[in-house]
């Protein structure tokens, strides 16, 4: 059976064509925005969650493979829960290398903040936290929105497990980043840090939060006590 239409299929019965006219303006499919182009069929993400937990023990990677590159947006995200969770239950290494594998080949279709938010950390975190991590710097180095993104999101699960020093590192790479969606992902995971270890996030600040794009410096100071936060804001610190 081709569980990718099954798949499909399950979720078409969730569309609901008020949420389509919605969701292209909250994810700038609008001509020059970033998800330019994108489809809609206004399926929640609680519901595609469930899909995924139905299928994802018979769906196989190359159904995934399928579901990933359509041009509906519900059908890419689900196509990563189901990547997420055949990762997490993937025991052997050539089998999590295969996931990571279809991963990569995929990013032309991992083209939206969500996309990249619901997986980066839980395939690739996992993946390279014992492995070389050249190919994060790579993406971050890189012209590439989503790959920037993908870079510094999947030290989220650096961050979870203790290791803070690929987030700083990856974040002076993208300090100087023009994009908004790279602000805030920075931002978030600096503040994912401070939530961990204060002192890592403030001393990593103190040198670099003057030349931090506003939007990035509000992330990441978010939760600091409003004193402090408002030094940081006034370059007091």
């Amino acid at each position: 059976m081709k569980y990718f239409q099954a798949v499909k299929d399950e979720l078409d019965k969730y569309k609901n064509a008020e949420k389509a006219e919605f969701l292209p303006r909250y994810f700038k499919v609008t001509p020059g925005g970033y998800g330019e182009g994108d489809q809609f069929i206004g399926v929640t993400v609680p519901q595609q969650r469930k899909v995924a937990r139905k299928y994802y023990r018979e769906v196989s990677l190359g159904d995934i493979e399928i579901l990933l590159r359509e041009p509906v947006h519900e059908y890419r995200l689900t196509a990563l829960f189901l990547l997420v969770l055949k990762y997490e239950k993937a025991k052997e290494e050539e089998e999590q290398k295969a996931i990571v594998d279809l991963y990569l080949n995929g990013i032309p279709y991992i083209n939206n903040w969500d996309l990249v938010d619901a997986s980066a950390d839980k395939i690739l975190g996992p993946y390279f936290f014992e492995r070389d991590k050249d190919l994060l710097y790579t993406f971050a180095r890189s012209d590439h929105l989503w790959k920037q993104r993908i870079a510094i999101m999947t030290t989220f699960y650096f961050i979870r497990n203790g290791q803070y020093h690929d987030t700083f590192n990856i974040a002076r790479l993208l300090l100087k980043n023009k994009h908004d969606l790279i602000h805030k992902a920075v931002g978030w995971m600096l503040r994912e840090t401070g939530n961990r270890d204060f002192a890592a996030e403030f001393n990593f600040l103190k040198e670099h939060y003057r030349e931090m794009p506003r939007t990035m410096l509000r992330y990441a100071i978010e939760k600091f006590d409003e004193d402090l936060r408002q030094q940081f804001l006034k370059g007091l610190v």
